[in-house]
């Protein structure tokens, strides 16, 4: 198992490494940012000097090795809009991205997985018909046009939820977190349903293929035969092998939310780095694009890690196989 991990801690590090390449060479092709960040009348020697002072008269190797250099330690170089630290700028908005997609990835469980397991079991009965009909919308549906609706519905006509902001926060280790208020969780019930409505339409067709799958084994009607309740057949034989692919999906899920959670922010005036990012590439402030790029990247390899080792956990073929 040691060695296994050592192994993959080195595969994460080699996927790293290529992202990191990858990301900053598209960033050299995009273009430049002198022309953003001067205005029209600048002269020749400002110009000049403004790239110098950015470290984009290097060659393009040397470049390289300083961003590797400034990605080990942590230094991502100074915002061209914000002045201020670009890991820094993006860690304090983290948080709240952090916050809505983890609650919107937790909605898709608490809502996909029992509809999956209802459609699954049952897959004739008009239930499983509805769900799986209602999935199809779930995939359909844009995000913007989603969020626009909720709006329209809970928050103009009905009054019942907030459309924007974030509420009242409670700080804990010098961090705000709204879901630990009532109003901060009335402010995030519509932007987390709207992240999440993609994800739970995935666990529920997922949970109910695997459902369906696992019913007509051969090791669940030895189990029916044996009188066993149809409880204890979903807790203990059906629920533990349509576990795996959930996980995936899940893990998977939680980086994607994080990098596809841009839309929703901007639609619910969310303060997280969504509204950051948009302003960034407009402005191609490459050290905010970059630690926030990184830092998915980061967050995808981790997540990955830990579903690998959440596999040999969930079933021991695949621990034996490694073996």
């Amino acid at each position: 198992m040691t060695l296994w991990i050592i192994q993959r801690t080195l595969q994460a590090a080699l996927v790293a490494l290529a992202m990191a390449l990858i990301v900053f060479l598209g960033l050299n092709l995009i273009g430049s940012p002198i022309e953003t960040l001067l205005p029209p009348e600048a002269t020749h020697e400002e110009r000049l000097r403004l790239i110098a002072d950015l470290g984009l008269d290097q060659p393009l190797h040397t470049q390289f090795f300083l961003f590797l250099k400034g990605l080990v330690q942590g230094n991502l170089g100074i915002s061209y809009v914000y002045k201020e630290p670009a890991i820094e700028l993006i860690l304090s908005r983290l948080p709240a991205t952090l916050e809505l997609a983890l609650f919107a990835v937790l909605l898709s469980l608490v809502i996909g997985f029992p509809l999956g397991l209802i459609a699954g079991y049952r897959p004739d009965s008009f239930a499983a018909k509805a769900i799986m009909t209602g999935s199809i919308l779930g995939f359909s549906l844009p995000i913007f046009w989603v969020g626009i609706l909720l709006i329209m519905v809970f928050s103009v006509t009905l009054g019942w939820l907030p459309s924007s902001g974030r509420g009242s926060t409670v700080t804990i280790l010098g961090v705000g977190w709204s879901f630990l208020t009532w109003d901060g969780l009335r402010h995030m019930i519509l932007p987390a349903f709207s992240l999440s409505l993609f994800n739970i339409s995935m666990v529920t067709r997922l949970t109910e293929s695997g459902v369906r799958e696992a019913m007509s084994s051969e090791y669940v009607k030895f189990a029916r035969a044996k009188g066993l309740t149809p409880r204890r057949i979903m807790s203990v034989h059906v629920f533990k092998n349509i576990l795996i692919p959930i996980v995936t999906v899940v893990g998977l899920d939680i980086g994607t939310t994080i990098a596809f959670s841009i839309v929703t922010e901007t639609i619910f005036a969310w303060p997280g780095i969504g509204k950051i990012i948009i302003d960034s590439i407009a402005a191609l402030d490459r050290p905010v694009i970059v630690a926030y790029l990184m830092l998915v990247v980061l967050m995808f390899v981790l997540v990955n890690f830990v579903v690998d080792i959440l596999y040999r956990v969930l079933d021991p073929r695949i621990r034996l196989q490694g073996e």
